[in-house]
């Protein structure tokens, strides 16, 4: 019997959705600085840096300015999909 073994890869590669790959490109020839984008798992870059995202939370558009900190992270993680929630304080002496 021969057995074969599989080598894994070293480096794993970066996810880009290929719609957003195109887009920057685009962007990229026409002298914009901003992208919208509902590609949350895509991950930045070093081509990025510089260029403003427009990232989908769901419900709006967030802005997120790409820095050079950011090159290896997911852009879905600048753009928060929850608010914050808070309990509101209760003047003196009333109950709701």
């Amino acid at each position: 019997m021969v057995t074969m073994e599989v080598k894994k890869l070293k480096k794993k590669f970066p996810y880009i959705q290929k719609k957003l790959l195109v887009e920057f490109l685009k962007v990229q020839n026409n002298n914009k600085k901003f992208v919208y984008t509902h590609s949350r798992k895509s991950t930045i870059i070093r081509e990025f840096v510089g260029y403003s995202f427009f990232v989908y939370n769901g419900k709006t558009f967030i802005k997120v300015l790409i820095t050079d900190d950011m090159v290896g992270y997911k852009l879905g993680e600048f753009s928060p999909t929850r608010k914050r929630f808070s309990f509101k304080k209760q003047k003196n002496g009333t109950k709701n």
